[in-house]
């Protein structure tokens, strides 16, 4: 996975990062390409928290068969010359609930919600691990009104000058939680709200998620999906994503 930090891009540089860029790195063969971008759609969206200095305003995940090989080398080179920075992290990805599918280059649904984590400094390896998917993960279903998950663990930085980041989660939520707490939380009024939001709290609080975080709002397109439709499509899934 890549980041794009820098000054948030206008429409024209969205589009460009998710038409014409996109095209490039497709046409390095590799299996699988998500391009998340902040644009106009998602960018003022209420649950944005920001720590890095230039935030993070694209995302860009590619599957392919070596994580040091020319395909990821082509992809670092083209976008870090479209920010201020591109930084690339090689993942573990689990998908504990796999988002619609979509025509490739077509805008998923909703709201792509992004966060970057740390795990704390205080909290082993194992321990972290344990408490966030074990123990988290369907919280994060059962609290929110999130209906794609994915979950993916930073194995080392690919770039040199990459920020610390030990995790990137993507949730998908209708494209009313921009801007509505309720439609962020699927919650029936202020009780439920309350409720959703103190159980949420608590959850990431128990491995660190609640502070020294950033999430980004973003839109996402899949121009390539390296799994082919199943039968049972709706089952989790896990890889390892370069």
């Amino acid at each position: 996975m890549i980041t794009l930090r820098g000054a948030p891009g206008d429409e024209a540089w969205c589009t460009r990062l998710r038409t014409d860029v996109a095209r490039q790195l497709l046409a390095t063969g590799a299996p699988g390409l998500t391009v998340n971008v902040r644009d106009a759609a998602v960018t003022d969206s209420l649950m944005t928290l920001t720590t890095l200095e230039p935030p993070v305003i694209a995302l860009v995940s590619m599957w392919t068969p070596q994580y040091y090989g020319e395909q990821i080398r082509t992809a670092t080179t083209v976008l870090a010359e479209l920010c201020d920075q591109a930084a690339a992290y090689l993942v573990t990805e689990s998908v504990p609930l796999p988002g619609p599918r979509t025509d490739p280059g077509v805008r998923t649904p909703g709201l792509a919600n992004v966060a970057l984590l740390r795990r704390p400094g205080g909290l082993d390896e194992r321990t972290w691990l344990h408490r966030w998917h074990h123990d988290h993960t369907q919280v994060a279903i059962d609290t929110q009104a999130t209906f794609g998950y994915v979950q993916n663990t930073v194995v080392r930085a690919l770039t040199d000058d990459a920020a610390p980041v030990d995790a990137i989660v993507e949730e998908l939520f209708p494209i009313e939680a921009t801007a509505d707490l309720h439609a962020f939380f699927g919650a029936a009024d202020d009780a439920d709200l309350s409720d959703r939001m103190s159980r949420m709290v608590a959850s990431t609080t128990a491995f660190g998620a609640n502070e020294n975080v950033d999430t980004v709002p973003t839109s996402r397109y899949v121009l390539r999906d390296p799994f082919p439709a199943s039968p049972d499509a709706t089952a989790g899934r896990d890889s390892l994503q370069p």
